[in-house]
């Protein structure tokens, strides 16, 4: 577990001085209003969609598998703003990271606090059942602000990136947690605490069943939701954050804990999973990160590439 940043001097080499540029510039920008830093990040979406032709076909690619049915028009002016709303996560990160409590408040909506105050109240832990949505740092920001829960989460390869990414979200989390380390978050739930877990990613055939997802029928699916509530005691309670239509604030909203969850079968329990991620996926298709290959591993290895 991971409580605190870990700075040493040689983050100072000469190799990441470019890189602390960068960093400090994009600090600077968290001093500019909110609207104006939506406007830079659409720009820098548009400009991101000209230059990285392998991630638009990536996006294209899943909006395709995902929305068949989907007029192509449709798929594309979906896709197109899908980058804007990429280049605004940018500075939705440079918020999280920097902004001060007190303007976190000012931007911020919260709904449905109350079921996991009454979770935790029972005795059970909370699995907050999140998805890769753009805005998902600043989510975990402003659910901070009334219950720091235990970050999940992928180290970074970068040492600055690491440094500058656990410093970031340990203003919102009490620690953060490997994303392997199952034992660790099952004794977090258990004291009781919250984690945060998503399971909308493609992470390999080894920990897979393939199961529908929207309009494909074999996503490789991760079922560490069953595990993780059935050893942690723990209640699941879906969760979803948006930035506004306005682009003025940030709204988070946590639902009731699931039913009858988890059962006796994994794979119903991660097609019901799967079920909910689209619902919260579809409150808002644009701000989804489409740019991950989400179905590169197919059923079996002799099956060509979607992509």
């Amino acid at each position: 577990m991971v409580e605190k940043a870990q700075f040493s001097n040689h983050l100072f080499h000469p190799k990441f001085w470019l890189l602390w540029l960068g960093v400090g510039l994009m600090r600077l920008t968290q001093l500019l209003p909110l609207s104006a830093q939506m406007k830079i990040g659409a720009g820098l979406g548009r400009l991101a969609k000209k230059l990285l032709g392998s991630r638009v076909n990536t996006a294209k690619r899943n909006l395709e598998l995902c929305f068949p049915d989907m007029p192509q028009a449709e798929q594309e002016a979906l896709l197109s703003k899908n980058f804007e709303e990429t280049g605004k996560a940018i500075f939705d990160t440079i918020n999280a990271w920097w902004w001060s409590d007190g303007k976190i408040q000012r931007h911020m909506t919260i709904k449905g606090q109350e079921h996991v105050e009454q979770t935790l109240k029972d005795g059970n832990g909370v699995i907050l059942f999140a998805v890769h949505c753009l805005p998902l740092e600043m989510g975990a920001r402003i659910f901070g602000q009334f219950q720091p829960g235990v970050g999940v989460y992928r180290p970074h390869n970068n040492p600055v990136m690491e440094y500058l990414q656990v410093k970031g979200r340990l203003r919102s989390n009490k620690a953060l947690v490997p994303k392997r380390d199952i034992r660790q978050m099952v004794r977090c739930l258990r004291s009781p605490d919250v984690i945060w877990y998503t399971a909308d990613q493609d992470f390999g055939r080894s920990s897979a069943t393939f199961i529908p997802f929207f309009a494909m029928p074999d996503a490789a699916t991760i079922t560490g939701a069953t595990t993780l509530a059935r050893l942690g005691k723990a209640k699941v309670l879906p969760f979803s954050v948006e930035r506004n239509a306005d682009d003025k604030g940030y709204t988070i909203e946590i639902m009731a804990p699931l039913d009858n969850f988890p059962t006796k079968d994994e794979v119903e329990d991660a097609k019901r999973g799967n079920g909910i991620i689209e619902q919260i996926i579809n409150k808002n298709r644009a701000q989804y990160m489409w740019l991950h290959r989400r179905f590169k591993t197919r059923p079996n290895e002799s099956d060509p590439s979607v992509y």
